[in-house]
């Protein structure tokens, strides 16, 4: 039999094969075990896998588990038969050395699944960080039907009154800690209250950010991203996203159809937009790369460092993600920049229509949450800053959320605008960070920037959320409350720390950040785009050979067998921090491309 539409589905070629009914015996007899039919698997109908990411290791997508059965209604509804199976579990704040290892290693056994086993299309259920970029990066490479379902971020966090962001309030609790304000059951307290419910981070994180350029990219259904997790429409939108699944299986609506480079145009005017993660262009740049149009952070720069902040939430903001979604989410972002040219919106979603035909009949719903585009028009850009220099080939640094104080003590110079210079204070990983911040003999004042190495991808591994770094408890009392932070990881994009981070090559990969040395003078100027070390290229040159002689940058052993695989092939963070014997493989899920039989 063939699929209702007439064309013959990928999952026939394991349970239906014209004129070898022992091999098909073979695949199909073992899901009868649990209740199936010969019937239901036999008739044709959309097999739609659902990648399910929630689990106890993983707290912020846990609710998924509850979605799913919503998900399969929305599936067999629309005639479709469902299939569920694990993802690697990837918790951002559990696992260590870090989650970025899971996100690479989660992508990679979701491609083997979506190639080996019997799927016409898939739901990846996302959520945490990671989660969202792992899932996207293997619907690219699988190019079977794909659509995502965000869980969607917790309820409000408040605190006498205000509002407590998740990620965010564990930041300036840790200042309060650090400085004698609150003690450890205060610090306990105020860090929980951001965390009311189920869901991922209800501030604009790295989370937040990620299921929006999902949206963004037209790979969710419209209004998916920013529903809080536990709202009924939440459980509405996992029937519908079940429903579209097998009608992108008839369509034979693929991702290569969506993710196009005017996706990813669109992608990133919106993260300008919503003031979004600085581990957007790591993960943005990773899907890309697998689904094969080239991005670099050329054009991060170029496309989104002068559009203007749109909405008004933590950690550069006010709201939270309630608010967010009140004031219509995703689709009158996408309304406010469509007004402001801004988009490309003509390019095509999972559910067949296109931006424009997608965008709702106003924008914001809340001028105060999301600004009308109108009214920010004009105002300084809110991208990333790219930043090169004689210490590395490319960093960044997100612009919308340098505070009024940092401006005043660090870029406001009269004679040098947006420029500083600054004595370095260098750490080799957090374990030297967290035993040495509090070292008088280091002499840390408010002239200093902090500088973290040995934290990129084969440095740690993985690249860790380290860079943004308190000052020592002395300048925290004093009312110092942030340093310039600079290094080859990442943070948090729930921080609101202005840093340079994602520094490439890292230091363990010949980076010259490995020869900076505590006491050198930086120079950083936004305006010219680099970050210098005030030493002569003799000295340079001095150093890296002392650095040779030593045996280079000295690198932690490996401590799992995966630890070693990744290192053996990751790309450094400006190229997203993939595997580039990974890139080669395109379109593994069509039936073109069918794996050999098994017995």
């Amino acid at each position: 039999m063939t699929g209702n539409d007439g064309r013959r589905l990928r999952s026939q070629d394991w349970f239906d094969i014209p004129g070898d009914p022992g091999t098909s015996v073979l695949m199909l007899e073992r899901f009868l075990n649990y209740g199936l039919s010969r019937a239901e698997l036999q008739a044709g109908k959309p097999v739609i896998g659902i990648a399910q990411t929630g689990s106890d290791l993983s707290p912020c997508n846990r609710h998924h588990l509850e979605l799913a059965q919503r998900l399969r209604e929305g599936i067999r509804e629309a005639g479709g038969v469902a299939m569920e199976f694990p993802v690697h579990p990837i918790q951002e704040t559990a696992r260590r050395p870090t989650a970025a290892l899971d996100r690479n290693l989660a992508y990679l056994g979701l491609v083997e699944v979506l190639h080996g086993y019997p799927l016409d299309g898939v739901v990846l259920t996302t959520g945490c960080d990671k989660t969202t970029p792992a899932a996207l990066m293997a619907a690219a490479t699988a190019d079977l039907p794909a659509i995502v379902l965000s869980g969607g971020p917790m309820l409000n966090g408040w605190v006498d009154g205000g509002r407590c962001g998740s990620g965010t309030v564990l930041w300036a609790a840790r200042k309060k800690f650090a400085a004698g304000e609150i003690d450890e059951d205060g610090y306990w307290n105020l860090v929980s209250a951001g965390t009311p419910s189920a869901g991922h981070c209800n501030t604009m994180g790295t989370a937040s950010t990620m299921n929006a350029l999902a949206e963004a990219l037209g790979m969710s259904l419209p209004g998916n991203a920013a529903i809080p997790a536990p709202h009924r429409e939440r459980a509405e939108m996992a029937y519908r996203t079940g429903l579209q699944a097998v009608e992108l299986v008839r369509a034979d609506r693929k991702p290569s159809q969506v993710l196009t480079r005017d996706a990813f145009h669109n992608a990133i005017v919106v993260n300008s937009a919503l003031g979004g993660s600085s581990n957007a262009p790591i993960h943005l740049n990773a899907i890309a790369q697998h689904a094969g149009v080239g991005l670099t952070l050329d054009d991060w720069e170029r496309i989104g460092q002068e559009v203007p902040l749109l909405l008004n939430m933590q950690p550069g903001g006010t709201y939270l993600g309630e608010d967010f979604h009140r004031a219509g989410g995703v689709p009158a972002v996408l309304a406010e920049l469509a007004d402001g040219g801004l988009l490309r919106t003509d390019a095509v979603t999972v559910n067949g229509s296109t931006i424009a035909e997608n965008l709702p009949r106003s924008g914001t719903a809340d001028p105060d949450v999301i600004h009308p585009f109108a009214s920010v028009a004009g105002s300084p850009g809110a991208g990333f800053r790219v930043l090169r220099g004689n210490l590395f080939d490319s960093a960044i640094m997100k612009t919308s959320v340098i505070s009024a104080e940092f401006r005043a003590r660090y870029l406001s110079d009269p004679e040098s605008p947006n420029a500083f210079t600054a004595r370095a204070i260098v750490f080799d990983g957090p374990e030297d960070y967290h035993e040495r911040i509090e070292d008088p003999g280091l002499r840390i004042d408010a002239d200093c920037i902090l500088v973290m190495r040995g934290s990129g991808p084969l440095g740690h591994p993985g690249s860790a959320e380290v860079v943004n770094m308190q000052p020592p408890a002395a300048l925290l009392g004093a009312g110092v409350e942030e340093l310039p932070c600079m290094g080859d990881g990442r943070q948090s994009g729930t921080s609101g720390s202005p840093s340079i981070l994602n520094a490439a090559p890292e230091a363990a990969a010949g980076g010259r950040l490995a020869i900076l040395r505590t006491g050198d003078a930086v120079r950083v100027d936004l305006n010219a785009g680099r970050v210098d070390v005030l030493i002569g290229e003799d000295e340079i040159t001095q150093r890296e050979r002392e650095l040779a002689d030593a045996g280079g940058y000295p690198v932690r052993p490996h401590q799992t067998p995966w630890q070693q695989i990744y290192r053996e092939s990751v790309s450094q963070l400006d190229d997203g921090g993939v595997h580039t014997s990974a890139l080669a493989y395109r379109e593994v899920g069509r039936r073109e491309n069918l794996p050999r039989y098994n017995h």
